[in-house]
């Protein structure tokens, strides 16, 4: 029995030996079962992804079509041109506010009202800018919205039709301007949905320093009504042409 003892005690002393030489070591995990998922925490090779925060819905990584400030900058004679980031950014904006019914998404596609208080040789014309040019805006992106119906965040962007090359180039001192800028009218918006091809039109496009903005959305003289231009099966033509 004295043996027995004298044994318990021996191993007593060894185990007591390791949980000290672990706890000297400076390890964490020493004395811990390790398992694949602990070696690839503590290996050289591996190292940690910090959390990334959820974009809102509809974000997108992208130049904006003018860089903050350039509205306020005179303007130039470029012909904007119906390709490239500009063209794409102002497109994509315009589809998102018309697909998810929010016409702020569309803000960055819509002609800046810096750039309007420059064009336009009336008074106040940034009232007129957020009172008529804006609320009209709004109001005809929610009928567009409401064209595409219930299943509308299902609908595809396929392309937008302008009739580029036809643009006017719209002089000082008509349609009560103070500047000039390039027009084109009744552009197209073509998307599909449910397997179906449809479009509608954009009624005017205007430019500031080489890029196209919407500046008259579903109509230019019109009722304090939202109003979807033109709304067709398949992709329709461009224009004519006219107005400023």
């Amino acid at each position: 029995m004295l043996g027995a003892m004298i044994r318990r005690y021996a191993l007593g002393l060894a185990a007591a030996a390791v949980l000290l030489s672990a706890c000297g070591s400076g390890n964490p995990d020493a004395g811990q079962a390790t398992t694949p998922a602990a070696a690839a925490k503590h290996s050289p090779s591996s190292s940690a992804s910090p959390a990334r925060t959820p974009k809102p819905a509809g974000h997108r990584s992208r130049p904006l079509p003018v860089a903050p400030g350039q509205a306020s900058l005179p303007q130039t004679m470029t012909h904007p041109k119906t390709h490239g980031r500009a063209f794409h950014a102002m497109v994509t904006d315009l589809w998102l506010a018309v697909r998810t019914g929010k016409p702020s998404l569309g803000r960055m596609a819509f002609f800046p009202v810096d750039a309007y208080k420059q064009v336009k040789a009336i008074v106040d014309p940034a009232a007129d800018w957020q009172s008529r040019l804006w609320g009209d805006f709004v109001l005809d992106v929610k009928a567009a919205h409401a064209l595409l119906g219930p299943h509308a965040k299902q609908a595809k962007l396929v392309t937008v039709l302008v009739a580029g090359s036809q643009a006017a180039w719209i002089n000082p001192g008509v349609c009560a301007n103070r500047i000039g800028y390039w027009h084109v009218a009744e552009s197209r918006v073509v998307y599909r949905l449910h397997g179906q091809e449809r479009s509608f039109g954009v009624a005017s496009l205007i430019s500031w320093r080489g890029v196209w903005y919407v500046v008259h959305f579903g109509g230019v003289v019109r009722p304090a009504v939202g109003m979807v231009d033109t709304p067709e099966a398949g992709p329709g033509a461009a224009g004519p042409q006219g107005g400023c």
